[in-house]
């Protein structure tokens, strides 16, 4: 019988960390599931430690493709165009599945897959099972991203979601010489039109590493001012909240000014309050110049 599940791994020189993902998906006491591993221009070991995998009887197919480096969206969007199964989750390379996720995945799906949910939405902890932010309230049956952190909600949550949906919206946009695109892009567009169903459940235990992109944002700024920009324009468009219209705003300036747009405010969704906020966005242009020549 076909896995009706793909858990996805982008990775870029994580050799050193994706042994321990591995090893999570063995431990799963549910085996009905593909892994696949999107690997994004890896020049270490990563390749033979794949290869030593498949050959072993770990209980489930690997898949593993190598491309360029393009950064992690461009990993995602290989993996969405070679997805077969009926849903994906992704997990990073320095991260683990958490015991007994996949079958409490495939068991919620079974009792809500004839619902016109996206997917699932469940936890992430960190390495010691402590909740990443805030669990669900006990009475919330369903939700989307957006109203989850406009209502209180916080911390990363893991998502699951129908490759028919999530391949219903356009690729993530490829910036020639950059290297960065939020992959709350395509969520953002779903949360439109889609709710997902709530899993109060651990999926993943999360380990952020110090040279990750989270750790580098300043600099990630610098070096994908279009990427941003192009992502700030999607947050104006379809709105947290008011507060953070205007967060988005003046980094939308700040993003146009380091990308040298001058038609920003043409291009602009929300023309007024880009231009009101030219002042703090280019005050932010100089934080984060400042800051990014720190790290």
């Amino acid at each position: 019988m076909k896995p009706i599940l793909t858990i996805f791994t982008p990775t870029y020189n994580r050799a050193h960390t994706i042994g321990r993902t591995y090893e999570s998906l063995k431990k799963q006491n549910c085996k009905e599931f593909i892994w696949l591993i999107i690997d994004d221009g890896s020049t270490d070991n990563t390749s033979k430690l794949v290869e030593q995998w498949k050959n072993e009887s770990c209980g489930f197919e690997i898949r593993y493709i190598y491309k360029e480096n393009g950064g992690m969206h461009t990993a995602h969007n290989i993996a969405y165009e070679n997805i077969d199964t009926e849903l994906n989750m992704c997990i990073d390379s320095d991260d683990c599945v958490a015991e007994g996720a996949v079958k409490k995945i495939l068991d919620k799906w079974e009792k809500i897959k004839n619902e016109d949910y996206a997917g699932i939405i469940g936890l992430d902890s960190d390495m010691q099972g402590e909740i990443i932010g805030k669990d669900f309230p006990k009475d919330l049956v369903d939700t989307t991203l957006n109203a989850y952190y406009a209502n209180g909600g916080s911390g990363d949550k893991k998502l699951v979601y129908r490759t028919d949906i999530i391949n219903k919206y356009p690729p993530y946009p490829v910036f020639e010489g950059e290297r960065y695109v939020a992959l709350g892009y395509k969520y953002r567009l779903i949360d439109q039109e889609y709710k997902l169903s709530i899993l109060n459940e651990v999926l993943v235990n999360v380990d952020y590493q110090q040279n990750g992109s989270s750790a580098t944002m300043w600099k990630q700024y610098v070096k994908n001012p279009k990427g941003f920009a192009f992502w700030r324009k999607v947050s104006m468009q379809y709105p947290e909240s008011k507060k953070r219209l205007w967060v988005d705003c003046t980094h939308y300036v700040s993003n146009s000014i380091m990308a040298g747009n001058r038609h920003f405010i043409i291009e602009s969704p929300r023309k007024g309050l880009t231009i009101m906020s030219i002042p703090s966005g280019i005050v932010l242009y100089f934080v984060t110049r400042y800051k990014a020549r720190k790290i």
